[in-house]
């Protein structure tokens, strides 16, 4: 289907955290990816998910990956949090010992994670 609708124009199909695809359906997904790039020239595809499937993804789609490690701040995650926070539909659970908590624990649990993004297209290298 995705051929068919890529074949005469251009297209853009996003797809996120592409990590959290089951490995056997990861593997499926990237083959179908790869047929729709190769039969569509117009298809370009983005992706994005944590490093740790970098290789298979490269391994599959090796001649159309470039790929950009985007790092949060220790900043980034304390604000998306707060955001977060002040979004709760339940605020009466939340005390000011318990926000501090996940204020300062969960942005050093995180500090170290990193979303990788793929764009996949025709391109001549892989960028680090």
């Amino acid at each position: 289907m995705l051929q068919t609708a890529s074949s005469k124009r251009l297209t853009f199909i996003c797809i996120d955290a592409m990590d959290e695809c089951v490995a056997e359906h990861r593997v499926k997904l990237l083959d179908s990816l790869d047929q729709v790039l190769q039969k569509s020239s117009g298809a370009r595809i983005f992706m994005t998910g944590r490093p740790h499937i970098k290789a298979e993804i490269e391994k599959r789609l090796s001649r159309r990956v470039a790929s950009i490690a985007i790092t949060p701040t220790r900043g980034d995650i304390t604000e998306y949090l707060r955001t977060r926070l002040m979004e709760d539909t339940n605020p009466e659970a939340m005390d000011s010992g318990l926000e501090a908590d996940i204020l300062r624990k969960i942005p050093d649990d995180i500090s170290e994670t990193y979303v990788e993004a793929t764009t996949l297209q025709k391109l001549p290298q892989i960028i680090h």
